[in-house]
């Protein structure tokens, strides 16, 4: 099933703008959430086809977030992208066993993630 509505988690106004504006131009619809409260929120009222998921932000952070949400039986299916300054190895590995399905490191490179979502869907 192609991915096309997604779930854009960042606690930074810009970042959730500047992400936002590239995936609409590619053609997604996307929702936004500052902190995990409200992603587990949006995703209880509208399951998206995919989370980008920022590490750093108030409360649960972004590895813990995609723990909860890989492992609820409810979205087990549903693919995470991290989408992260924390561009070091160990952060990486860490994101992936935490069940996220690939990583990217800010500043976002486009097309890069425009493949890895294309990749998945």
């Amino acid at each position: 099933m192609p991915i096309q509505k997604i779930l854009l988690v960042d606690d930074s106004r810009t970042e959730l703008h500047h992400l936002s504006e590239l995936l609409r131009q590619a053609g997604y619809t996307v929702r936004t959430a500052e902190n995990g409260q409200q992603a587990l929120s949006s995703l209880a009222e509208d399951k998206p086809d995919l989370v980008l998921m920022d590490v750093v932000l108030p409360g649960a952070n972004g590895f813990q977030l995609t723990r909860t949400i890989t492992r609820d039986e409810r979205f087990a299916d549903l693919p995470v992208i991290i989408c992260s300054s924390k561009g070091q190895t160990t952060d990486k590995v860490w994101g992936m066993r935490q069940g996220a399905r690939d990583y990217v490191v800010k500043p976002v490179d486009a097309a890069e993630l425009l493949s890895k979502i294309k990749a998945l869907g």
